[in-house]
């Protein structure tokens, strides 16, 4: 009822709402969340709902959300982006891991700075110095050299934050041992996902959206001028709202069986955990996964396979290095 009353409040102060629904576990909780509220309160407005369509989705997923749209009685608008999935990692690259190590593994392909960089800032005594030199010498290059060598711009060492390269374990090696032969990118969530999402909702005055702590990575990560993530105000003006925000994964399997709540057949009879971008090299589990798929939708997954190919094999290749390294550490603190 805590919830409802929040999703009631909000309502009511910004009636002009918009929704995401992705089809997924998190959505179809949200989904009836509202219209349940909507049902129990008198005089809430409809909410707008938008299913972003990157043209890499699965059946059971599109099926799902034309069931969930005739189970609430509501419309859940199908969007497309101009440029698809398809001309997107071709024209612009493949995700690798992460958004953020995509973005900056693209920055270091794209302007040719040298792995070595890192070698002379950590040899350095003077890494501010260091820092500073290496900003001359590569100008335009700011986020870059942070990036490689694991610091921030004002030189100080920062090797455990998300935003460097060996957030991922032993990277900055292996991409200096096997430099990848393909194009890193994450633009396709650009511009399969988000451009069309700020599109979509930039008339509305509120957006409301499924994302919840647990997920980890930058979603649990508070901003600096907000420790709440569950409402803020943007920029521009505009509200987000993030009713399941607090919500465990324990509070949602609860929900899902008092409600009897029925997930999509990706979940039910798939057996997958999660859904989003279909078989993206972002989540870990993106091969699993797709074998997962085969048996029920052997199409999407030979679309997956020739779009992030080269991704999942780069990954495993860099996953066998990893583990090589890491055993090798141990065997070496055993003799020591």
């Amino acid at each position: 009822m805590t919830i409802q009353s929040i999703i009631a409040k909000y309502l009511k102060q910004h009636p002009k709402a918009i929704c995401s629904y992705s089809g997924g576990a998190d959505s179809d909780i949200l989904i009836d969340l509202i219209e349940r509220t909507r049902d129990c309160f008198e005089f809430l407005p409809p909410v707008k709902y938008v299913f972003f369509n990157t043209g890499l989705e699965m059946k059971a997923t599109k099926d799902h959300v034309k069931e969930v749209a005739e189970k609430y009685g509501v419309e859940i608008e199908e969007c497309r982006p101009k440029v698809g999935i398809v001309t997107a990692a071709r024209t612009y690259g493949i995700p690798f891991v992460s958004k953020i190590m995509s973005a900056g593994l693209s920055e270091w392909q794209k302007k040719g700075v040298p792995l070595s960089i890192a070698d002379e800032y950590e040899k350095a005594e003077d890494k501010v110095a260091k820092r500073k030199e290496l900003k001359e010498r590569y100008p335009k290059c700011e986020s870059l050299i942070n990036f490689l060598c694991c610091c921030n711009s004002a030189g100080e060492p920062r090797p455990n934050i998300q935003l460097v390269i060996n957030s991922s374990k032993y990277m900055r090696d292996f991409i200096g041992d096997y430099p990848p032969d393909f194009q890193i990118s994450a633009k396709c969530c650009d511009y399969c996902k988000k451009q069309v999402a700020h599109k979509v909702q930039k008339d509305y005055d509120m957006v409301i959206t499924g994302e919840r702590r647990e997920e980890g990575g930058m979603r649990s990560v508070p901003r600096k001028d907000n420790t709440a993530l569950c409402f803020t105000e943007t920029s521009n003006g505009q509200y987000r709202f993030r009713p399941l925000y607090y919500v465990s994964d324990a509070d949602k399997a609860w929900y899902k069986d008092y409600y009897g709540i029925r997930y999509s057949d990706a979940y039910e009879v798939y057996g997958l955990t999660r859904t989003g971008c279909c078989g993206c090299p972002i989540s870990y589990k993106a091969v699993d996964d797709l074998e997962k798929i085969r048996p029920y939708e052997p199409n999407v997954v030979k679309a997956a396979w020739n779009i992030f190919g080269k991704s999942y094999e780069y990954r495993a290749k860099y996953n066998k290095y990893k583990a090589e390294r890491m055993q090798k550490e141990k065997e070496r603190r055993k003799r020591a």
